[in-house]
């Protein structure tokens, strides 16, 4: 497999010999305006450019999955560009109505026993906070990718760690993980994705994997940075085994 980290948290994810993008937010830098009740509300979203065209990054892809239907992960520039009979794999029915309703007309909601192409997609459960924010953030998942000639690959989506993700792992044993890990938050409420302790908690629990740190530095909202993060696993010495890449690196599994 190969997995390419395009901006925030989206992905292009070669698997089994099919193409597919995750969570595509495609608008040109500062298209949007800052999420409210946060940090830098001199900068507007995304943060940063795209690191290579749109034709590159939509060439030839497959399907497309949604973990969920905030902008960061399924913006305006996506539903404009995006080939509106490709298929589109979504976390539930009221996402997939939405999706439908801007003009798509292959969209499919994620099971737990989800078979594309050969390729069985194995929807997740995420928490994208923890208490109150919940209300506010509502419904994610992730995905784990299964096929007899792939490693397994876990698509943790927008969630803390918490029991779902450690069960998640101890049911499928992934060895490859992306997860997101921004520290993302508002001026109240804690963290809506992982932080450091959160991924290091996804490492104690798969040791072995190699895990793939996305959306990180590219909405406004972003509490960890890169750099502190490689300080961490540096510290942790898991460099090696936890992947903080730059927008347009990939990596081959």
């Amino acid at each position: 497999m190969k997995i390419k980290q395009i901006r925030n948290a989206t992905l292009v994810v070669e698997y089994a010999g099919k193409k597919f993008l995750i969570d595509p937010m495609l608008a040109e830098k500062g298209t949007y305006p800052p999420f409210p009740n946060s940090p830098r509300q001199d900068q507007n979203n995304p943060l940063v450019s795209l690191p290579t065209s749109i034709e590159n990054i939509i060439q030839n892809i497959d399907a497309v999955i949604v973990t969920h239907l905030h902008l960061d992960h399924f913006d305006e520039a996506a539903q404009k560009i995006l080939p509106k009979e490709i298929k589109m794999f979504v976390q539930n029915e009221e996402d997939a109505t939405e999706v439908r309703n801007v003009g798509f007309q292959n969209v499919e909601v994620l099971q737990e026993d989800t078979v594309f192409e050969g390729i069985q997609l194995i929807k997740t459960k995420g928490q994208h906070g923890r208490g109150e924010i919940l209300k506010l953030a509502g419904l994610v998942c992730g995905v784990v990718f299964r096929h007899p000639s792939e490693k397994t690959l876990y698509v943790a989506g927008d969630t803390v760690w918490y029991d779902a993700v450690q069960e998640v792992i101890s049911t499928n044993k992934p060895e490859i993980i992306a997860v997101n890990g921004g520290d993302n938050q508002f001026f109240e409420g804690g963290s809506l994705i992982m932080g450091k302790e959160d991924i290091y908690e996804v490492y104690k629990a798969a040791p072995n994997a190699k895990i793939i740190v996305s959306h990180m530095e590219a909405v406004n909202h972003w509490n960890l940075s890169k750099k502190e993060l490689k300080s961490f696993i540096d510290e942790k010495e898991i460099s090696s085994t936890v992947l903080v890449p730059e927008d347009g690196e990939s990596y081959t599994f």
